[in-house]
This record gives C-alpha cells, sequence and structure tokens, in this order.
C-alpha cells in the first residue's frame, strides 16, 4: 500500500471528510483490519485565509509548499491537497515536490468524462467560481464546458461557505439557497453540479436533489485510494 499524503486544515471539518472518507475506502478494498497509511499535515486556516482575502496567492503558495515538503519528508508516495480553491497554487507546490500530485480536478473530470457529463454547473468559492484554475483545467484538458451562478448568487454562495460551513455551522436556510442556484444552474443547461468546494458536501447531499451532483472531496479521496491500493489490488487478484 502506498502512504497518502494529504495536506489539511483548510478548513479543517473538510480535512475530516477526507480523513475517514480514505480509511472507509481502503478498508471497503481490502477489509478486515486495514486502514490507510497517511501521513498529513494540518495548516492553520486563520493563516491561509488571510492571505487569500490580500490576494497573496504567491505567499500561500509557498506556504503549502513548505507544509508539501514536510509530508514528503514523512515518507508519503503522492500528494493531496485536500481543498478545491488551494489548488490555484498547486503548480508551486508540485515544483516544490519530488512526489505526484493528484489533482482534485483531474479526479472530478474522470468521473464526469465516464459518466459522458459536458456540461456542469460549478459551486465553490468565489476564487473557484470567479478565477481560470480549475474551470479552464476541466474545459481544457477533458472538454467540459463549465457554467458559474451570476454575481449574486455566487456572493451568497461564498459567504455561506467562509461564514458557515468552515466554521462547522449547517443552516437549513442556507440549504435552500444552494438548492435554488442549482436548480438555475440546471436551468441554464447544466446535466449536473461540481460541489467545487470540499465543504459544501456537509450541507448538500445527493437525496436533496435530482440534479446530479459531483462531490470532490469523494471522487478526490476514491482517486488516492485506487491510487494507494493498484499494487495491493494487483497482487490480491494474482493469488
Amino acid at each position: 500500500m502506498r502512504t497518502i499524503g494529504l495536506l489539511g486544515g483548510m478548513s479543517w471539518e473538510s480535512t475530516e471528510s477526507y480523513y475517514r472518507a480514505l480509511n472507509e475506502g481502503v478498508k471497503q478494498a481490502l477489509g478486515g483490519f486495514h486502514s490507510a497509511k497517511i501521513a498529513m499535515v494540518s495548516v492553520d486556516f486563520a493563516e491561509i485565509e488571510t492571505l487569500q482575502r490580500d490576494g497573496r496567492w504567491d505567499a500561500a503558495g509557498e506556504a503549502l509548499a513548505a507544509a508539501a515538503r514536510q509530508i514528503e519528508h514523512a515518507g508519503a508516495d503522492f500528494l493531496l491537497i485536500a481543498t478545491n480553491t488551494m489548488h490555484k497554487v498547486a503548480p508551486q507546490v508540485e515544483a516544490a515536490i519530488d512526489i505526484p500530485l493528484l489533482h482534485i480536478a483531474d479526479a472530478t473530470a474522470e468521473s464526469l468524462v465516464a459518466d459522458g457529463i459536458t456540461r456542469v454547473g460549478l459551486l465553490g468559492t468565489r476564487f473557484t467560481m470567479e478565477q481560470d484554475f480549475y474551470k479552464q483545467r476541466l474545459s481544457e484538458r477533458y472538454g467540459i464546458d463549465v457554467i458559474v451562478p451570476d454575481d449574486t448568487q455566487r456572493e451568497r454562495v461564498h459567504r455561506v461557505i467562509f461564514e458557515e460551513l468552515c466554521l462547522g455551522r449547517i443552516e437549513a436556510a442556507s440549504r435552500d439557497a444552494f438548492l435554488a442556484v442549482i436548480d438555475a444552474l440546471q436551468a441554464r443547461g447544466a446535466q449536473a453540479v461540481v460541489l467545487g468546494c470540499t465543504e459544501i458536501a456537509m450541507l448538500i447531499k445527493a437525496t436533496d436533489t435530482q440534479v446530479p451532483l459531483y462531490d470532490t472531496t469523494a471522487l478526490h479521496a476514491q482517486a488516492a485510494v485506487n491510487h494507494a491500493l493498484s499494487d495491493a489490488l494487483l497482487s490480491e487478484d494474482t493469488q
């Protein structure tokens, strides 16, 4: 089994979801007392959030790169950044380490392509919805057309993420607001909606709407489990 490198803390609530998903995925695959081998560094999100808000992305990238090097030195075989937004600095992190980075947008896009989805709505932080680092990767590498909510809806989604979900608050009114945004994206032609912030899955579940939802945390974690176990599963198959 390969050791999964987990760069978390952005927020710790979503990192908790990653930790559970990784261990449950390994246990489901191997059974018994098996659990995931994980080397993790969890940063202080207050420091990262300040850099985000101030637009100091280079400094944020340096902070994550330093944490990624710690994870590599702890014995990780590959790395996950346990957040969508901070994949904005993924190139900076990749350049700082000698182990592969498993990109969250790739894990999501591969699932979309497998399901024949070509046009998706994207929910996330304002940075993820408005900047190109995520949308462009989906469109250029996978041919997926990405649409985002309008200005007012984007502001509401961003506010709920930072003022509620990142603080562990789950509000029914916010769930209703997100479902209205999802309906609007579907009306504009979205075949599915990507939950492009790792905290959103705390608020919205697949059973809440008839629109297919793609939970990036679950998809990223499953891709990591598959990668970590590829040799182990191959060995079992040949026995």
